[in-house]
């Protein structure tokens, strides 16, 4: 049992997981919205993430942003480096028009780890704003480039998508929010800190309800997406009800990151057999 948990474990903490997980967001917004899929997109946003999120998980700690002492993290930042030669080759493959949009959110990502200038804060330090600026990198990845890269025009059930994306990856990272309390600076002025535990807990359930019913607002209404983000928002309910301990950390990682590749598989196998 010591190799398959230690494999489980290089999963977590080298990102493979979260990467699924925006990934699966990425589908979800081709199968809900009918385009092609992009593989040069979906590979670049798969090998992308594990590189982004290990960066800031543990480049932030290292020596100029490189040297690790840690055997174990130097591991993940040799993975990292080695996931970071496919990222490239996809991300030549993608069309020059969307590079932009990419270069910008990949931007935008790295000043959340890095100040812009020496003696500057990094975005992530900013008091309040981490988990919005997060959440807007995961729309604007898993919404904004699929849609632009078919050029689909602005409509008003492109809005409520975007609407419905946001307040999913601000529920989905509530339970984060709740993980790293004991570990945060206070001056981060994270959620939990400023509302508490069970009021977070409130909040997510509020929201979480309220992304649901915001499908019934689109122009357009298929059973696909509604029996689906039912589906979804009963798993997160319960997450908020009856995740007791959500400081333990194979909770939030596995659970809550699997939340996106478990509505993916539903839309997925809804279309296969509709």
């Amino acid at each position: 049992m010591i190799l398959p948990r230690i494999f489980f474990n290089f999963y977590l903490n080298a990102s493979i997981h979260v990467g699924l997980a925006v990934v699966s967001l990425m589908l979800a917004t081709t199968l809900l919205l009918d385009v092609p899929t992009n593989y040069p997109l979906f590979g670049f946003t798969f090998f992308g993430t594990i590189v982004c999120y290990n960066f800031v998980k543990y480049g932030v700690e290292a020596e100029k942003y490189l040297i690790v002492s840690n055997t174990y993290h130097k591991s993940i930042q040799i993975f990292s480096f080695l996931c970071f030669i496919p990222a490239l080759y996809f991300f030549a493959q993608l069309d020059t028009q969307i590079w932009t949009a990419v270069l910008l959110l990949s931007l935008l990502s790295t000043l959340y780890a890095i100040p812009l200038l020496p003696k500057t804060k990094n975005l992530r330090s900013l008091g309040g704003f981490k988990i919005y600026i997060v959440a807007l990198v995961w729309v604007g990845f898993t919404v904004f480039l699929p849609i632009s890269n078919v050029k689909m025009a602005i409509s008003w059930d492109l809005g409520v998508l975007f609407c419905q994306r946001f307040i999913l990856v601000l529920v989905l990272l509530l339970p984060f929010e709740i993980r790293d309390l004991k570990w945060d600076s206070s001056a981060l002025k994270t959620l939990p800190q400023v509302l508490g535990i069970d009021k977070t807990k409130k909040l997510g359930i509020v929201l979480t309800v309220l992304c649901f019913f915001l499908t019934f607002l689109k122009d357009e209404l298929y059973l696909m997406e509604i029996w689906t983000r039912l589906v979804i928002s009963l798993v997160l309910v319960g997450v908020f009800l009856y995740g007791k301990n959500m400081q333990r950390n194979n909770l939030v990682s596995f659970w809550v990151e699997g939340i996106p590749i478990l509505w993916c598989g539903l839309l997925w196998i809804w279309v296969i057999f509709d």
